[in-house]
């Protein structure tokens, strides 16, 4: 009489049942039960893409193809569940038809579930516990498919049903795509690509599934991040596969000795710039950098795909909550954390929490420029604690850094008002390096105001500026103005299509200030004011006054 045996739905979900059977460990022809209450949960999984879903499935169907060649006897036995059964799932009712349906085969329960196994144990069925089984089969990273597209310059695989397989690279700011086959990927070839992959992951002590989602599942395979989508969340079945091409150190930057010493003592750090500019992989330089300094270093990280060294731990969700991780983490009592990457209100909350706690923070922010990565925290934090969550922005262009702004608390009066009554607090934003002021943000009325003083470019907007002579025209652009005395006042009246922009007022060659017109396109000086003396000095030796478009 051959050996009986009953799966319950771990050993599919894994597919060590497959491994059992193919290494004869469960002898030459096996008897396999396989109860409804699996099939359901495998049917059931599928239906709402899920990958394990998929996986089960086609673990279900390799069964059922030993058993047409004469490997195994396949039964399949018990009833689907009720939905009142379903209902009652999580007390472990379903495991319980499992067991029962086992012990009225006279079947060896196979499991990887420890409570599954123990109660069985309990219940007088005898049970094989699977769960520490190791694998005779070797399989090498290298040795997957979607290895085949990849070659020392690809950033990353872009393969989707019904398309030849697509390559981005290059490096950051510099790259390209490219086709890197002719043969187009059919819906069973990107099943099994992607079945392949879930499969390793799911058995290599070093990958994970990070994310899984109702048609989506995210995968760190190795170092390799990978993303399998499928409808109802895409138009179709889509792989993208993405490889750190670098593993950079501080050294390989071009950061003066100064930032240098900044970033030794900067506690609020954000790391901004587009997407594939090189942030996270920045960030992971500065986390090996403080590890280095015997700093306690940890990550938060919604995908766990920072390239750091092994004595930094990497966290993640916590049953799907960072704040739950956040609780943690803060137990841990860290030096440093590296928050890749910063984008919901309530991870702003997170990251400001933390800062005022007295953590070190590294913030991974998208934006387009330095100042924007500081604007998505104004309205999400009090503008007057900006200073203390937030001390340094370092933008990354081209996997290099472009800019390194450093802001500060002051009361003053903001640049372009003339009435001392109006000073109040005022954050400045500087260029760290040359001290020059480019932003100001202060309360006006109820909005916060963001204004710019004398912003420097960034690497790509110099380029721009070389290259597109009508744009500088623009923002340089020389503009008539009025001046009228009234009474104690001397009125600077533009065109109102100027209102709200900021100009420097020229007289001949030299500039006499700098300050932004009204919604009236207007700037009104007090008579006892140094511009406004200067100017009236101007027009009586008949000098051309103008404005200059900033």
């Amino acid at each position: 009489m051959p050996d009986r045996f009953a799966c319950d739905t771990s050993v599919i979900f894994n597919g060590l049942i497959i491994d059992l059977i193919e290494d004869g460990e469960l002898g030459d022809h096996p008897e396999i039960f396989i109860s409804n209450i699996v099939v359901a949960e495998v049917e059931y999984r599928t239906n709402i893409q899920k990958e394990i879903g998929f996986y089960g499935l086609n673990v279900l169907k390799k069964l059922r193809q030993f058993h047409n060649e004469g490997k195994i006897t396949l039964n399949v036995i018990g009833h689907r569940p009720t939905r009142e059964e379903i209902k009652m799932a999580p007390g472990g009712e379903l495991d319980a038809l499992i067991r029962e349906n086992a012990g009225e085969n006279d079947a060896i329960l196979i499991t990887a579930d420890k409570i599954q196994g123990d109660v069985g144990v309990f219940e007088g069925i005898e049970v094989m516990l699977v769960k520490e089984k190791v694998l005779h089969k070797e399989i090498t990273p290298d040795s997957l498919r979607i290895m085949t597209f990849f070659d020392e310059d690809t950033m990353s695989i872009h393969l989707k049903r019904g398309l030849p397989p697509y390559a981005k690279k290059g490096s950051p700011g510099n790259w390209y795509m490219e086709q890197v086959g002719d043969e187009i990927i059919d819906k069973k070839k990107i099943e099994e690509i992607a079945l392949e992959i879930i499969e390793y992951v799911r058995e290599d002590p070093h990958s994970f599934i990070e994310i899984e989602k109702y048609g989506a599942v995210v995968t760190q395979l190795r170092d390799l991040r990978i993303v399998i989508t499928r409808p109802p969340f895409s138009n179709d079945v889509e792989i993208t596969a993405v490889k750190p091409l670098v593993n950079l150190t501080l050294d390989d930057y071009s950061l003066d000795m100064r930032i240098r010493k900044r970033l030794e003592k900067a506690e609020g750090i954000l790391v901004s710039g587009s997407p594939g500019a090189g942030k996270s992989t920045f960030s992971a330089a500065l986390a090996n950098y403080y590890s280095q300094k015997n700093m306690v270093v940890k990550t938060l990280e919604s995908v766990r795909d920072l390239q750091v060294n092994p004595n930094i731990t990497q966290y993640t969700k916590l049953e799907g909550s960072l704040e739950k991780s956040a609780d943690i983490l803060l137990l841990v009592r860290p030096d440093f954390t590296i928050f890749d990457e910063v984008r919901t209100t309530k991870d702003f909350q997170i990251f400001a929490d933390f800062r005022l706690s007295g953590v070190g923070m590294v913030g991974v922010v998208h934006s387009s420029s330095a100042i924007d990565a500081v604007q998505r925290f104004i309205g999400r934090v009090e503008l007057g604690m900006l200073p203390s969550i937030i001390d340094t922005i370092i933008f990354i262009e081209n996997g290099d850094v472009s800019t390194v702004l450093a802001l500060k608390m002051t009361v003053k009066v903001p640049h372009g008002f003339r009435d001392k009554d109006l000073a109040r607090p005022v954050v400045e934003v500087r260029d760290y390096l040359t001290k020059k002021l480019e932003f100001e943000m202060y309360s006006f009325g109820q909005d916060i105001v963001v204004n710019p003083i004398n912003p420097s470019k960034s690497k790509s907007e110099r380029r721009n500026f070389d290259f597109n002579l009508d744009k500088w025209q623009k923002s340089g652009k020389r503009i008539s103005l009025d001046i009228i005395e009234f009474k104690k006042k001397l009125i600077i009246r533009a065109d109102e299509d100027f209102a709200s922009r900021n100009i420097d007022v020229y007289a001949g060659n030299h500039i006499i200030f700098s300050g932004s017109l009204s919604r009236n396109a207007e700037i009104s000086l007090s008579m006892p004011n140094r511009e406004a003396k200067q100017i009236q000095k101007e027009l009586r030796k008949n000098s051309d006054i103008y404005g200059i478009l900033k």
